[in-house]
């Protein structure tokens, strides 16, 4: 019997070991960000290309037409309802004490300073691309931005969502190095690049397991809307036959083929496109047309 309990103290003790070992939050390769001279200026079209102020920009703040970003929107989901969080460069409630490591390790990896995982509602799995250079440059561009001192709220997800270690578990098995389209022009790695990567476009139009891991096999082909209200749509060509001209001007002006203009959030999402080069958007509507068709 002695045997026999000594036997499962060891079993349990190796399976805590093995599973602390599994989920433990990553680093940052050495020298991610030496030598990386940050530019604001720069840093101004990664903000918008990234969509920063979408998500956490205060609603009732605005200061000499900067955004304020005091956090405190509201997302539900199937696994509780998150908060945006304040991320504007306030010392005491915000990102004021943070060094440039520490941002570029919650942005690209969504692990905080104090070693914690931060939820997948930050969509680190898609920023996990951004090249070191423009995490600098964003990082530099924040700190031009109004500071703002009204605390983050707390998430309301509960148990066993709540354990943030499991989520390493979750990066493991839905946060892949790999890019999903593959690109065979400059203009095609660059779309790419804005899409799956700054732009995190596929974190809404790509639908999403039980878990919450991206359905990879039907990339970009619309999800329900997080909200309960509506769909995301499928935009592969199998469902939009627009050409790149028409996503171009779409992106530019939010105004479709049909006259019709873009709304909610997507709106939002245009008015960033716009600030971005010609060029950008461009290479973003010929990821879009090289997307397989998936119904």
């Amino acid at each position: 019997m002695r045997r026999i309990v000594r036997t499962l103290i060891v079993l349990i003790v190796l399976g805590v070991a093995i599973g602390l070992y599994l989920t433990q939050p990553r680093t940052l390769p050495d020298g991610f960000t030496a030598g990386t001279a940050a530019d604001p200026q720069a840093g101004a079209l990664i903000f918008a290309a990234a969509g920063c102020a979408s998500c956490h920009t205060s609603p009732d703040a605005e200061t000499d037409g900067k955004p304020v970003l005091a956090g405190g929107q509201a997302f539900a989901s199937d696994f509780g309802t998150f908060y945006a969080p304040n991320i504007s460069f306030d010392q005491t409630a915000g990102l004021g004490g943070w060094s440039l490591d520490e941002f570029a390790r919650a942005v690209t990896l969504g692990v905080s300073p104090r070693g914690q995982h931060y939820y997948p509602a930050f969509p680190y799995a898609a920023y996990q691309h951004m090249t070191a250079e423009d995490v600098a440059n964003l990082f530099a561009y924040m700190q031009t931005l109004p500071g703002d001192g009204t605390p983050s709220r707390a998430h309301d997800v509960g148990f066993p969502f709540n354990i943030r270690r499991g989520l390493g578990l979750w990066k493991l098995a839905f946060v892949s190095d790999d890019y999903v389209m593959a690109a065979d022009t400059e203009t095609l790695a660059r779309g790419r690049y804005l899409v799956e990567a700054l732009g995190h476009c596929t974190e809404c139009h790509t639908p999403r397991d039980a878990v919450g891991g991206l359905d990879r096999s039907r990339w970009m082909a619309g999800a329900p809307n997080p909200s309960g209200k509506g769909t995301i749509p499928n935009i592969t060509p199998a469902a939009l036959d627009w050409s790149e001209g028409d996503l171009v001007e779409y992106f530019t002006s939010g105004f479709t083929p049909d006259y019709d203009s873009a709304g909610g959030k997507m709106a939002e999402v245009v008015e960033n496109l716009s600030r971005l080069p010609e060029t950008d958007r461009a290479a973003i509507a010929a990821y879009v047309k090289a997307l397989p068709a998936v119904p």
